[in-house]
């Protein structure tokens, strides 16, 4: 879910020596894995944190589905801590909530 991430970039060659001026430095990041299939069927999730993701210059949601599984998806509009949210194919057609699209 969150794991360390290294950037070989930066302004280093291959032997790690800078050669361009004013890049490198900067903050340690961690990189946060996305869940974008969201294809947990009709098991609903809460939305526990908010955070911004550094790497991708957005904000992301923090999910506890209700069978013990944590995920992060991409924070929706209008969304905040203690929404429920749901992915299925009979779902009620709200903001936050997933349905396939033969089901739309």
């Amino acid at each position: 879910m969150v794991k360390g991430w290294h950037s070989d970039g930066k302004g280093r060659n291959a032997k790690g020596i800078i050669t361009v001026g004013h890049r490198g430095g900067g903050h340690k990041r961690l990189y946060r894995k996305i869940d974008f299939r969201r294809n947990e069927k009709n098991i609903y999730g809460r939305i526990v944190t908010i955070e911004y993701d550094p790497n991708r210059n957005a904000y992301i949601c923090l999910i506890h589905y209700g069978d013990g599984e944590k995920k992060y998806i991409l924070h929706p509009r209008g969304a905040i801590i203690g929404d429920t949210i749901v992915s299925g194919t009979e779902v009620p057609i709200k903001m936050k909530n997933v349905l396939h699209l033969s089901a739309v």
